[in-house]
Formats: C-alpha cells, sequence, structure tokens
C-alpha cells in the first residue's frame, strides 16, 4: 500500500485480498512501471496478431448472430465503441457501490494478462476511476446473454464519457441500489480523468469474461465470513442458555471432517461445561455445527472458484501462441456452481436459526419465563420476533433455486445457452442479508434470556462478547419496539461484531 493506493506489479498482486480492500473503498490503485511495460509489450504483440490475422471475432467482425458479417475498414474503426451502445440496455436497480468497485477491479485484474492485448492506457483508465471512486452505474438485473455484455456496456460506456455513474450525492439518503445515476462526462472532468476511445480489439475485450460475477462472488463470500462468527457466538450461547447437552460438541464427532472438528473446536471453547437440562439437545442444536462446517466448505469452495476465475483465460478471443482463439471464459459456471451452494447454505442456517430461536422462547426447554417474557400473559415477550425470523427464512427458499438452471435462446440461436451468474450472485446476497436478519433475532433472544437467567448460565468465555451487545441495546426485559433493537444488532453485524472468532479465518 502506499500514499496513492494499493500498488500492483505483477497481475497476481491484484489478489482476491486486494480486490476486497477495493470494494470497501478508501484507497486506490497503482500501476507499477515494470508492469505497465509489460502490457505495453503484450499489446504490441496482439497488433502484429490482428495485422497478420484473418477474420477475428468482435474485431474485423459482427458480434453473436452476425459473426459473419466482416466488416471493412470504416465499420472497424468506431467498431469498438459502438460494441458498448446498443448493450447499454440495462437500469434501475444498480450494482452497490462495493459491488461497482470489485467489479472493475476484477475487470481491471483480467485486463492484466497478456492474452487480452490491451494497451496500458485502457488499463490506468480504470485504475484511475477506483481512485477517484467514480463509479459507473451498472445494472444489477436483465442480464440474459450468455456472459456479462450488458452490465459491462454500461461500464464500457463511462469510460468513452457517454455513461452514466452513480451520483454519490445521493448515497446516503436513498437506498444504495437506487442509488441516483448521472451522466458520466462531468464526473470524469471533476476527477481528472478523461474520456477515450478503445482501440483496436479493446472493446471486445472489455466485453468479454465474468468480471461482474467475480467481483460480486469476492463481496458476498467476504460477507459470509464476517458473519461465521457472530454465528458461532449465538450459537454458543444458545447451548449455554438453555442447559442443553453438550454431546453433539463432542471431539471425536469431527473425525474425517476438518471443518467439522474446527467449528466443534470452537463451540467447546465458547460455551464450556455447564449443567444439563434434559438428556439430548433438541435436533436444531445438534445439527447446527455440521451445518455450520458445511457453510465453512462452501465458502472455501468460492474462495477458490474466484481465485481460479482471477487466474484462468477469460478473454474471448484471446491472443494465444500467436494467434486468437475463441472461449468460453465469459460464462462463470465454476463460480455460479460454488455460489449456489453457498446459497443452500445459508439458507439451510437460517431455518435452523428460526428453529432455535423457537426453541428458545420454550420454558420446556430452558427453563426460563415463556416467549421470554418478564410477565407471561401482560407482556408478549419475542413472539413477534420469531415471528418475523420465520417470516424471512421462508422468504429465503425462493432464493435457493440454482441460476444454472433454465438456460434460454437468444441471438438468433447463436447464445443457447446462459449461467445467470448475476443472478446467482443477487441470490447469496439476499442469503446472507436474510440470515444476518434471521440471526439478530436470535442475538436479541440471547440477551433477553441472559438478563431473565441468572448469571453462572453464561460463561466468563462468552460474557465480554454479549456485554457489547447487552450494552448497545435498551435496559430491560419490558416489550418494547424490538425492531430498533434488530436494526441496531444488524448494525453491529455489518460493522464486524465478533467477526474474528469465527473458525476458518
Amino acid at each position: 500500500m502506499t500514499s496513492q493506493g494499493i500498488r500492483i506489479d505483477r497481475p497476481e498482486d491484484l489478489d482476491r485480498s486486494a480486490i476486497t480492500r477495493l470494494a470497501r473503498g478508501g484507497c486506490g490503485i497503482e500501476l507499477g512501471d515494470g508492469l505497465l511495460a509489460a502490457l505495453a509489450a503484450s499489446r504490441a504483440a496482439g497488433l502484429d496478431a490482428l495485422a497478420a490475422a484473418g477474420p477475428v471475432y468482435g474485431v474485423t467482425t459482427g458480434t453473436g448472430a452476425l459473426s459473419g458479417v466482416l466488416l471493412d475498414a470504416d465499420a472497424q474503426s468506431g467498431h469498438q465503441d459502438t460494441l458498448m451502445t446498443a448493450r447499454a440496455v440495462g437500469s434501475r436497480p444498480w450494482l452497490r457501490r462495493p459491488e461497482v468497485r470489485a467489479l472493475l477491479a476484477v475487470r481491471l485484474r483480467t485486463l492484466l494478462h497478456a492474452e487480452a492485448a490491451v494497451s496500458p492506457d485502457l488499463c490506468r483508465q480504470l485504475a484511475a476511476l477506483l481512485s477517484a471512486d467514480v463509479l459507473p452505474a451498472v445494472p444489477a438485473r436483465g442480464g440474459g446473454a450468455a456472459g456479462e455484455i450488458i452490465p459491462l456496456a454500461h461500464a464500457g460506456a463511462v469510460l468513452l464519457g457517454t455513461g452514466q455513474v452513480l451520483d454519490g450525492r445521493d448515497a446516503a439518503v436513498h437506498d444504495a441500489m437506487q442509488e441516483a445515476a448521472v451522466d458520466a462526462a462531468p464526473a470524469l472532468a471533476a476527477a481528472g480523468v478523461p474520456p477515450r476511445s478503445f482501440a483496436a480489439k479493446e472493446g471486445i475485450a472489455f466485453l468479454q469474461g465474468a468480471p461482474g460475477l467475480t467481483g460480486l462472488a469476492i463481496v458476498h463470500v467476504e460477507a459470509v465470513r464476517r458473519l461465521l462468527g457472530p454465528l458461532s457466538v449465538a450459537l454458543a450461547a444458545e447451548f449455554a442458555l438453555a442447559q442443553a447437552d453438550r454431546d453433539p460438541l463432542h471431539p471425536a464427532l469431527g473425525r474425517g471432517d476438518a471443518e467439522l472438528g474446527a467449528v466443534l473446536d470452537a463451540l467447546r471453547e465458547l460455551c464450556g461445561d455447564g449443567p444439563v437440562r434434559a438428556l439430548q439437545a433438541p435436533v436444531s442444536f445438534r445439527v447446527s455445527p455440521g451445518a455450520l462446517a458445511v457453510t465453512l466448505r462452501a465458502v472455501a469452495q468460492g474462495e477458490a472458484a474466484v481465485d481460479r476465475a482471477l487466474d484462468g483465460v477469460s478473454d474471448s478471443p484471446a491472443h494465444l501462441e500467436g494467434r486468437f482463439v475463441g472461449t468460453a471464459g465469459f460464462a462463470g459456471t465454476d463460480l455460479v456452481a460454488a455460489l449456489g451452494a453457498l446459497t443452500t447454505a445459508l439458507v439451510h442456517l437460517a431455518d435452523l436459526g428460526a428453529a432455535r430461536l423457537h426453541r428458545m422462547l420454550d420454558d420446556r426447554v430452558t427453563g426460563l419465563p415463556r416467549q421470554l417474557s418478564d410477565a407471561p400473559g401482560a407482556h408478549a415477550g419475542l413472539v413477534a420476533v420469531h415471528k418475523r425470523a420465520v417470516g424471512v427464512a421462508h422468504r429465503l427458499r425462493r432464493f435457493g433455486a440454482p441460476a444454472l438452471v433454465g438456460p434460454v435462446e437468444t441471438s438468433s440461436g447463436q447464445e443457447d445457452v446462459q449461467s445467470f451468474g448475476f443472478e446467482a450472485a443477487e441470490c447469496v446476497a439476499e442469503a446472507v442479508e436474510g440470515l444476518r436478519d434471521v440471526l439478530a433475532c436470535e442475538l436479541l433472544a440471547i440477551v433477553q434470556a441472559r438478563r431473565l437467567a441468572s448469571p453462572d448460565r453464561v460463561p466468563a468465555s462468552l460474557r465480554g462478547l454479549l456485554d457489547e451487545l447487552d450494552a448497545a441495546l435498551p435496559a430491560g426485559t419490558g416489550d418494547r419496539p424490538y425492531g430498533r433493537d434488530l436494526d441496531r444488532i444488524g448494525e453491529l453485524l455489518v460493522a464486524g461484531w465478533a467477526g474474528q472468532s469465527h473458525p476458518g479465518r
């Protein structure tokens, strides 16, 4: 990290960790001189190959079903710019600002590979957008193409100065996905980033690959990682407060399963030993460590898929071994499959959270007042909080359908399959938000149960974390508008409460 931002001397320096930092904002990016020289060399080699090649898809020909149409010299001269124009058909809702930053960072990373054969100037311009926080308005939905040509055309149009950017002045007063879009030209001028045309092959290179899906996967998988700690804390606190039998946490149960072993170790450390009220804990308690282990594996699989996407050949046609090769790097199938598995795991965790919350309100399970009410009958307690969790968990089930299923022919049959990567990313994003909501309901119940229980029910290992949570909420156990409490807990979760304590970090 330099005063200008993250310094990139090799493509692999712009890795998942660096992209995560860029997505969060607050820093820019600097391209090293050696990297720029390598880009100039690969650009020169690509131009030489273009001069000697026959028809090259999207450069000397049309695209899609029109790829058999050869372009004359006049048509070729503006073709790389016009590739953006008719494909910018999206509109609100836009990707959120961290998502757009991740998209731009991944797009830059893949253009740094030699096979893209783009100029150093194009890469500098992308880096300048990130450093100046001038962010294209990129549609989050409606991308029914085999790749990402629609959202990427919106981003590319900004480089031309003809597109739209997110209006940062509007972000604080509107929903992030509904942030206003304004003309790019004034924003570029204010940031000192001049627009430029796409030179030979640069436009088609910009539209290829799956940088949007890859960037979205980085943002959302990291969000899941940040939830695993609070989830572990909540489960351990529920075991302790319900005085549930600890047998499901026995270390031998992790045999042959490294992730489950790590989860069990963390939970035993958090909740310790204590009195047991019943021979068996509720099933929702007993199966939750395994569900956390499944999620931990799904996170690792998502990260591995991201790393493969960052390293792989995604350009098409890619300049490889002196010739231009058509590829399927735009499909993103690997990432879509990984995100689908992660979404399923998150939806299951939300279901389990709602079930455990119901048990926490059951005096037969916990020995605490019914519905965690300080005056059962006079006060309702947290029964409506559980109903909210049930509604959220049920809503999440509609996002569990795999996005890989359901291709539809487009482009006169030239594109007869889609992977629907943005839809896969939207599903996991909804699952993350919903699981966070259910978890907030659980944590509110944990605070209420702790206030109603004897102090010795909570082991010392949990007290500091729960003290922080308790202090953030209104005092007392009487009924109040609990939605405000849930909003506050949600803010703490987004900020990273207990975010470093989960297994696998």
